[in-house]
């Protein structure tokens, strides 16, 4: 099997301090056609600490003999400080006979309540998992639904949604060269950029009828913005520099075109009123080459 994009997913648990429940589940999600899920033990699987593991959810619909060699990671994330995170790393085999493996001593849940700790946020627990499924025996093709977990996937060292993953990587396909001296180490501040990056590639992608002169203002200074923070974009103020001189033509053009509707439309006028007048000048013509009558003429 080939290997796939690297998948990152986000469990955010709210309210954790709080909850009742022995066991708590994620929401489905998908690796390599296969429905998996991330089981925790908020209070700890019979030890003082909380208990995490990766399971394949949809084992029961599964073939017989079916497994899976997957390589994983847990990382406890501390949202104060990105560098004091914990990342627990696992490689397994899944099967029937066993369907889950994770770490039941995963972190001490003194540790984890401890006041400032940064791994408890206003009651929020938030666990990254990445997941290679290395080697699949028994697959089964199946749908993939809605979920309200957050999927990230690896593109150039961003992390970044699924629908950012591709344009990314176009981007870099054809200016290898753009982050190479873009250097923060802090992966939701790369995310940002990022993420403002593409924004400023689509707003370029509409037509330049559709772009205020507020909006090439605004784009030249995200550019200049972007370029303080590292990123080259020669390539991209030379597009830029294209959709506003097509911009400036248009409206060089929309003004000359009205000027000849007005003009055509004054033409037309005078041709209506010209052939008004030659359809009179006809029926005189006419007139005065009618025969006359016998009573006409006594």
């Amino acid at each position: 099997m080939g290997k796939q994009f690297n998948k990152k997913i986000t469990w955010v648990i709210n309210n954790f301090s709080s909850l009742k429940s022995e066991k708590i589940y994620s929401d489905d999600f998908f690796v390599d056609g296969c429905k998996w899920h991330l089981v925790a033990y908020p209070k700890g699987n019979n030890v003082d600490y909380l208990s995490l593991y990766l399971e394949v959810a949809n084992h029961g619909s599964l073939p017989i003999g079916w497994r899976r060699h997957a390589k994983w990671s847990f990382t406890m994330v501390n949202q104060r400080l990105e560098k004091l995170s914990r990342r627990y790393e696992l490689k397994q085999w899944f099967e029937q006979n066993a369907t889950n493996w994770g770490r039941p001593s995963l972190f001490p849940l003194n540790e984890l309540h401890a006041k400032d700790s940064g791994f408890l946020v206003n009651g929020e627990l938030k666990i990254a998992v990445e997941i290679d499924v290395l080697e699949v025996i028994g697959k089964l093709v199946v749908a993939e639904e809605t979920s309200t977990i957050t999927e990230i996937i690896d593109a150039n060292g961003f992390q970044l949604l699924p629908s950012q993953a591709k344009s990314v990587s176009l981007v870099f396909e054809r200016h290898p060269e753009i982050a190479t001296e873009f250097r923060p180490k802090n992966q939701n501040l790369k995310t940002a950029y990022m993420s403002f990056l593409l924004s400023l590639i689509e707003s370029m992608c509409h037509s330049p009828h559709e772009l205020s002169k507020d909006d090439f203002y605004d784009a030249y200074a995200a550019l200049g913005f972007m370029r303080d923070a590292g990123f080259k974009l020669d390539w991209l103020e030379k597009k830029l520099v294209e959709v506003s001189e097509k911009k400036e033509n248009e409206e060089v053009c929309e003004t000359g075109l009205q000027e000849m509707e007005e003009e055509l439309k004054g033409l037309k006028q005078k041709c209506a009123d010209m052939e008004t007048l030659v359809k009179k000048e006809k029926e005189r013509v006419s007139a005065a080459k009618a025969p006359r009558s016998f009573a006409d003429v006594v």
